[in-house]
Parts: structure tokens; C-alpha cells; sequence
């Protein structure tokens, strides 16, 4: 099965016309006793799995979503038009692919017209878009990257540690935050706080 390449209007953009991807396809699931169904790229068609009884650890979960992504990220420049090698991908490139993925996303952010701009929990419904959430889109860079270095790539060429994908996802963590009315510093800093008690705690004992 073979997907019609996609219509692009400039060498840079991709068409929109390609099979949904939903972020689902970057999280994981706990393995059961009955075959599931999983889809992992936007460009694959879906293949049943049979898995085990045994619940996968962290770094077993990981080290596989690592490999879909990786695996979806490859598959997306082989659809771009003209075709891109990794050797040849930059940062600008990673940009597309992550404002490619906003299309599928499924967090509300309200725009500065909006009259729930601003709440954490909106009373109603409103038209604003839906896009991919900050922290999904930071999480999923961050295992790209990694795995870019682990597929032969110099750390010093690494696009997924360019600094415009930095100050990307700076400024959609910003506008999400300002947009929901969530602090993303606040739970940082709770998480820290948390640590640093347990260190304490560790020490006393």
C-alpha cells in the first residue's frame, strides 16, 4: 500500500493531505495478553501486534516510543517534497515537522479574542484551534534528538538541538502557558522542591 505523494506548492512545505497523525502515535500502552492494533506513523497503514503479559519497564518504554518516532520522522522526510536526506535536515526542517503535527493536536489554545483566553478550566466550548501540547512536543524532540546521535549523527549537527527549535518551543510553551492560564515554571519549580525535599530526607536517614 502506497500513499499519493503529497501536493507542495514550494520545495519547503508539505501537504496536509496525508494520513492523520494524532500524538497517539507517540504515546505508550502498557502490553496485554490479546493482540492490539497500533499505528505507528502517519504513513503506515496499521499492524496488529500480538504482546506479552509482562508490563514493559520505563526504560523499555522508552527506548521503543524512541524507535517509532525515529522510524516517523524518517518516514516524513522520505513524503517531503523533494525527498530530504538526514544528512541534509535542519533545524528549519524540524520546524516544519512540528508545525506538521499541530494539525493533530487535541490541546484547546485560546487565542487573544477568546473570552476563555487565559482560563485554566474554560466554562464552555469555544472555535479556538487545537494543537499539539508543549510538553508532548518537548518531550518528542528530546528523544529525536537522542536518537539522531545514536543513528551515526555528530552531536555538533544535531537539528533537533538547533537553537531554533529551541526558541520554538520556548515561544509555544510561553503562549501556551499565557493561552491556558497554566504556569509551566510553577510545576517546574514544585517538582524541583519535591526532589530537593527527598535529598534531605535521604541525608537525615
Amino acid at each position: 500500500f502506497q500513499l499519493p505523494p503529497p501536493k507542495i506548492h514550494h520545495p519547503l512545505s508539505l501537504s496536509l493531505s496525508l494520513v492523520p497523525l494524532s500524538m497517539d502515535s507517540f504515546s505508550t500502552q502498557d502490553s496485554t495478553t490479546t493482540a492490539t492494533t497500533t499505528t505507528l506513523s502517519p504513513y503506515s497503514t496499521t499492524t496488529a501486534t500480538a504482546t506479552n503479559t509482562t508490563t514493559p519497564n520505563t526504560s523499555s518504554r522508552y527506548e521503543n516510543q524512541k524507535r517509532r518516532d525515529w522510524s516517523t520522522f524518517i518516514q516524513y522526510l522520505k513524503n517531503h517534497r523533494p525527498p530530504l536526506s538526514l544528512h541534509r535536515c535542519s533545524g528549519a526542517h524540524v520546524l516544519e515537522f512540528l508545525r506538521y503535527l499541530d494539525q493533530f493536536g487535541k490541546t484547546k489554545v485560546h487565542t487573544h479574542l477568546c473570552p476563555f483566553y487565559g482560563h485554566p478550566n474554560p466554562p464552555g466550548p469555544c472555535p479556538c484551534p487545537l494543537r499539539q501540547a508543549w510538553g508532548s512536543l518537548d518531550a518528542l524532540i528530546g528523544r529525536l534528538r537522542a536518537a539522531f546521535e545514536e543513528n551515526g549523527g555528530k552531536p555538533d549537527q544535531n537539528p533537533f538541538g538547533a537553537r531554533a527549535v529551541r526558541l520554538y518551543l520556548k515561544e509555544v510553551r510561553d503562549t501556551q502557558s499565557k493561552a491556558r492560564g497554566i504556569s509551566y515554571e510553577k510545576k517546574r519549580r514544585a517538582k524541583n522542591n519535591i526532589s530537593s525535599d527527598k535529598n534531605k530526607l535521604s541525608l537525615v536517614n
